[in-house]
């Protein structure tokens, strides 16, 4: 299966220089992160739908698999886990995740949730509960880099499996609150899905065109446009910015007869309106490709 991203990003540091980040492509949108120790070469995967790339990542790059940091239990995020153990590796492996869903980590060896601190490879994490797509989900805020799995996407968030809105909007609420230059690495290559439904609801929004520029040619090089920051989401992406009166009247004009009188159900709408696809028509000669 050919994945969306042929060229993956450049790896890159956290602010302090204690870990290197390192993006490996995997099945057909997955995005597992690798964090590298600089001091120790250690390394740690977070999720992943298979351990093969990431073996094979570490054999040719000279790093020592020690960590798995988990977010959430579905399957292309413990489907590393699950291939470590058919090999005879897990034993040896180090597996941090979700308390609350700790029965279905294979290999957990260490149970965190909110307001937990995580130690890897010089650096030390927050712990955040981010629940919504999933329950149980978190979140690790290693300095100015996010794993946010499949909460806050480039330009969107994840379905509502779980739910309520009320819990994913208070996960976003809080991870909209990060310092603006928190790198966010989230699980998948979505971001021109994303974009396209934002533009659907904002079509006014000059940082959102700027987006769209530069994101649909470096998408069509097979280049990747995750990580974003927390100020490109809270400038652009359509579930940050329920404040917007823009995107409460596209958003009303296209629900008709939705609750939009809070943020909670002016974000719960947004989510529903994306979820029936109707923004897939919309073409890209409408969209703001050039100046």
């Amino acid at each position: 299966m050919q994945h969306v991203v042929s060229r993956p990003v450049t790896p890159f540091r956290t602010a302090d220089g204690a870990l290197e980040i390192h993006q490996i492509p995997s099945w057909q949108d997955n995005l597992i992160w690798l964090m590298v120790s600089t001091e120790s070469g250690e390394a740690a995967a977070v999720d992943g739908p298979e351990a093969e790339s990431v073996l094979a990542y570490c054999k040719t790059n000279g790093f020592r698999l020690t960590t798995i940091f988990n977010t959430h239990t579905h399957g292309d995020h413990v489907g590393i886990n699950h291939e470590l153990q058919r090999r005879g590796l897990l034993a040896d492996i180090r597996v941090v995740g979700p308390a609350r869903a700790a029965s279905a980590v294979p290999g957990i060896t260490e149970l965190v949730d909110e307001g937990d601190s995580v130690a890897f490879g010089g650096a030390t994490a927050r712990v955040l509960l981010t629940e919504g797509h999933i329950n149980g989900h978190i979140s690790f805020v290693f300095g100015d880099v996010l794993f946010c799995g499949d909460t806050l996407f480039a330009g969107g968030c994840g379905y509502l499996f779980d739910g309520p809105p009320e819990k994913m909007y208070a996960s976003l609420h809080r991870l909209k609150s990060l310092d603006g230059t928190t790198r966010v690495c989230c699980a998948h290559e979505y971001t021109q899905d994303n974009l396209r439904f934002a533009w659907s609801v904002e079509p006014d929004n000059e940082a959102l065109a700027e987006r769209i520029r530069v994101v649909w040619p470096l998408r069509a090089a097979g280049g990747c446009a995750v990580p974003s920051t927390i100020a490109d989401e809270c400038a652009t992406n359509p579930f940050l910015r329920w404040h917007s009166e823009t995107l409460q009247q596209h958003v009303a004009e296209q629900m008709p007869g939705t609750r939009l009188d809070s943020e909670v159900h002016i974000f719960a709408a947004t989510r529903a309106l994306k979820d029936k696809k109707n923004y897939r028509r919309l073409a890209d000669d409408v969209l703001p490709l050039r100046v």
